[in-house]
Protein backbone atom coordinates (compact mmCIF):
# COMPACT_ATOMS: atom_id res chain seq x y z
CA UNK A 1 0.00 0.00 0.00
CA UNK A 2 0.84 3.63 -0.68
CA UNK A 3 -0.41 7.26 -0.72
CA UNK A 4 -0.99 9.00 -3.72
CA UNK A 5 -2.41 12.47 -4.82
CA UNK A 6 -5.56 12.22 -7.38
CA UNK A 7 -4.77 14.18 -10.10
CA UNK A 8 -7.15 13.81 -13.10
CA UNK A 9 -9.37 11.25 -14.40
CA UNK A 10 -9.63 8.88 -17.40
CA UNK A 11 -12.38 8.48 -19.74
CA UNK A 12 -12.91 5.34 -21.97
CA UNK A 13 -15.86 4.72 -23.99
CA UNK A 14 -14.73 1.54 -25.21
CA UNK A 15 -13.16 -0.81 -22.91
CA UNK A 16 -14.04 -4.72 -21.33
CA UNK A 17 -17.37 -5.27 -20.27
CA UNK A 18 -16.62 -5.85 -16.81
CA UNK A 19 -14.74 -2.58 -16.44
CA UNK A 20 -18.45 -0.61 -17.54
CA UNK A 21 -19.55 1.97 -14.74
CA UNK A 22 -15.83 2.31 -12.25
CA UNK A 23 -14.57 5.64 -12.30
CA UNK A 24 -10.84 5.37 -13.68
CA UNK A 25 -7.99 8.27 -12.09
CA UNK A 26 -5.28 9.45 -12.59
CA UNK A 27 -2.88 9.06 -9.26
CA UNK A 28 0.86 10.54 -8.90
CA UNK A 29 2.28 8.60 -6.00
CA UNK A 30 3.89 10.46 -2.70
CA UNK A 31 6.63 9.69 -0.86
CA UNK A 32 8.13 10.93 2.74
CA UNK A 33 10.36 13.72 1.95
CA UNK A 34 13.73 12.40 2.98
CA UNK A 35 15.75 15.12 4.96
CA UNK A 36 13.17 16.62 6.99
CA UNK A 37 10.68 13.85 7.42
CA UNK A 38 7.81 17.01 7.62
CA UNK A 39 6.39 16.71 4.38
CA UNK A 40 5.22 14.30 1.68
CA UNK A 41 6.31 15.09 -1.97
CA UNK A 42 5.97 13.76 -5.72
CA UNK A 43 7.68 10.99 -6.89
CA UNK A 44 7.33 12.19 -10.17
CA UNK A 45 5.05 9.39 -11.55
CA UNK A 46 1.91 8.51 -11.94
CA UNK A 47 -0.60 6.05 -13.05
CA UNK A 48 -4.29 5.12 -13.57
CA UNK A 49 -6.61 3.46 -10.57
CA UNK A 50 -9.87 2.31 -10.09
CA UNK A 51 -11.74 4.65 -7.94
CA UNK A 52 -13.75 1.95 -5.30
CA UNK A 53 -15.05 4.71 -2.51
CA UNK A 54 -15.86 7.84 -4.36
CA UNK A 55 -12.22 9.96 -4.28
CA UNK A 56 -11.53 12.57 -6.17
CA UNK A 57 -9.26 15.49 -7.70
CA UNK A 58 -6.73 16.47 -5.22
CA UNK A 59 -7.53 13.78 -2.47
CA UNK A 60 -4.53 12.19 -1.07
CA UNK A 61 -5.23 8.07 -1.09
CA UNK A 62 -4.67 5.10 -0.15
CA UNK A 63 -3.41 2.50 -3.13
CA UNK A 64 -2.79 -0.88 -3.50
CA UNK A 65 -1.40 -2.76 -6.66
CA UNK A 66 -0.76 -6.05 -8.19
CA UNK A 67 -3.00 -9.41 -7.31
CA UNK A 68 -3.74 -7.32 -4.22
CA UNK A 69 -6.11 -4.67 -6.08
CA UNK A 70 -8.07 -7.44 -7.01
CA UNK A 71 -8.92 -8.99 -3.40
CA UNK A 72 -11.88 -6.14 -2.85
CA UNK A 73 -15.21 -7.48 -3.54
CA UNK A 74 -15.63 -4.62 -5.58
CA UNK A 75 -12.74 -5.47 -7.58
CA UNK A 76 -12.33 -9.61 -7.80
CA UNK A 77 -13.49 -9.95 -11.04
CA UNK A 78 -11.86 -6.88 -13.15
CA UNK A 79 -8.56 -6.52 -15.15
CA UNK A 80 -7.17 -4.09 -12.54
CA UNK A 81 -3.59 -3.58 -11.42
CA UNK A 82 -4.33 -0.82 -8.88
CA UNK A 83 -7.28 0.51 -6.62
CA UNK A 84 -8.05 3.54 -4.31
CA UNK A 85 -8.92 1.82 -0.82
CA UNK A 86 -9.37 4.85 1.25
CA UNK A 87 -8.98 8.53 1.28
CA UNK A 88 -6.60 10.01 3.53
CA UNK A 89 -7.01 12.64 6.66
CA UNK A 90 -3.71 12.62 8.02
CA UNK A 91 -0.51 10.95 8.22
CA UNK A 92 1.88 10.54 11.73
CA UNK A 93 5.47 10.15 11.30
CA UNK A 94 7.51 10.02 14.49
CA UNK A 95 5.30 11.06 16.59
CA UNK A 96 4.20 14.39 14.45
CA UNK A 97 1.75 15.26 11.67
CA UNK A 98 2.64 15.45 8.30
CA UNK A 99 2.07 18.27 5.44
CA UNK A 100 -0.33 17.00 3.27
CA UNK A 101 -0.25 19.29 0.44
CA UNK A 102 -4.14 19.66 -0.81
CA UNK A 103 -4.09 22.40 -3.13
Amino acid sequence: MFIAKVTGSVVATQKVGSMTGHKLLVVEPYRLEPDQRQSLVTTGRTFIAVDTIGAGENDFVLITQGSSARLTPETKTLPIDAVIIGIVDKVHIDDREVSVDRD
